[in-house]
């Protein structure tokens, strides 16, 4: 089964899809499979990472601001402002695609991991992502 939704990103920073993506694998009724995501864009990326404690997730958003600096004499892609190519390049260091089992009929998912986008660009934006649950 492969399943296109839109998510809108107002500004940058990580976003939990985890609920969006849970009630996709509840319809899809498997009890065991795989979950893969794909995220149709080169500047903005998937996650796993801890959707309890809000402070993480800032320090997280922090540290790649700190390694990837938007300041435009560093680069030569500047077209779209001074947070083009520092998008790209935070998207090279992430990931745009996930796999996760499916067992039990729910995403194996660790007890404080949750799915998120990372928004790498300050406009808001809407960003496509392809679900694909199978065996």
């Amino acid at each position: 089964m492969i399943e296109r939704i839109t998510i809108e990103t107002p500004e940058q920073g990580l976003f939990e899809i985890t609920d969006r993506i849970d009630a996709l694998v509840e319809d899809a009724d498997l009890d065991e499979g795989l979950c893969t995501l794909f995220l149709q864009h080169t500047s903005a990326s998937l996650l796993i990472q801890e959707n309890a404690a809000s402070a993480a997730r800032r320090d997280l958003e922090d540290f790649f601001m700190d390694l990837v600096p938007e300041d435009n004499s560093l680069y030569t892609h500047t077209a779209e402002g001074p947070d083009d190519m520092p998008a790209h390049i935070k998207a090279a260091l992430t990931q745009t695609s996930l796999q996760i089992p499916i067992t039990d009929g729910e995403l194996a998912l660790g007890t404080w991991q949750g799915i998120f986008l990372f928004e790498h660009r300050w406009d808001g934006r809407r960003r496509n992502l392809v679900v694909h649950l199978g065996k």
